[in-house]
């Protein structure tokens, strides 16, 4: 209902136990309208319009953003860490790509411990994924982009060696269940997502490297059989939802913001193949 940042100003001016608006506004529009009735109805359906704002608030309240950052930052790694032992093993490539992950975001050393950390945590048989996801649920709220976001990195995380194991996909699926999300909604994430590295650093050069004009399509996830419409529809929708100052906003640590910079320019270089193929797009 309300962007990030404009809930974030919200939070800061109006103090939730004030926030009775809709009840006032309701009532007296049904008063006027319908008498006592009316004033009953009017203040009842205000009264939802308030819980809505009071949650908002709640969950944009700069405090809460600061603990939504630190929830993201712990329960990133921690799955990361478990996800990468799910096989019983962590390869070498899972290590350099979680190292990697370390590098873009440029960490402290205290951070990079505490990241390493987690990691191992995560990476224990006797670590609880569904306490974890539970917690980093309790914290960030009903805010389907972040969960998308956490999944896109522990999906990036998986396919570090250009496959996917079943063990693997099978943890997935299951972290993807407990933050509510279908098996098909996270089959399109998984799609998007191994299309969309295929388009990094490649831009101009797509076309040389076995790069489809399919594989663009599934990086925006449509298909070919969109309309010139839907295709910039997703493309802007794809593009928003790794926009810096929103996941900022929302509650994503500033030093993971590099991760999904990259992923925007894969998704302008998968736009700009669709583009030139399609004459009418502009």
């Amino acid at each position: 209902m309300f962007g990030g940042v404009g809930v974030g100003f919200l939070s800061s001016v109006i103090p939730m136990k004030y926030v009775i608006f809709g009840k006032v506004i309701g009532g007296l529009i049904g008063l006027a309208v319908a008498g006592f009735p009316g004033l009953l109805f009017g203040a009842l359906i205000g009264h939802l319009f308030d819980r809505a704002l009071s949650k908002a608030l709640l969950f944009g309240s700069p405090e809460n953003v600061d603990r939504i950052r630190s929830s993201f930052f712990e329960t990133t790694f921690l799955l990361l860490g478990y996800l990468a032992k799910v096989d019983g093993r962590i390869s070498k490539s899972e290590i350099d790509q979680t190292e990697q992950i370390i590098a873009q975001m440029g960490l402290s050393s205290p951070q990079r411990q505490r990241a390493i950390a987690l990691f191992h945590q995560g990476s224990n048989s006797d670590f609880q994924m569904e306490a974890a996801v539970a917690a980093f649920l309790q914290v960030c709220g009903p805010q389907r982009q972040l969960q998308q976001t956490l999944l896109l990195f522990l999906i990036s995380l998986a396919r570090s060696d250009q496959q996917m194991e079943s063990t693997e996909h099978a943890a997935l699926v299951r972290i993807a269940g407990v933050m509510g999300m279908g098996a098909a909604q996270l089959e399109q994430l998984l799609r998007m997502a191994a299309a969309q590295e295929q388009f990094h650093q490649q831009g101009e050069h797509a076309r040389s490297t076995g790069i489809t004009l399919d594989d663009a399509y599934a990086a925006l996830g449509v298909d070919s059989a969109a309309s010139d419409k839907d295709i910039k529809t997703a493309y802007r929708k794809r593009m928003s939802e790794n926009h810096p100052d929103k996941l900022i906003a929302k509650g994503v640590p500033e030093e993971m913001i590099k991760l999904a910079t990259t992923r925007s320019q894969e998704i302008q270089n998968a736009y700009e193949m669709i583009r030139k193929s399609r004459p009418t797009l502009r």
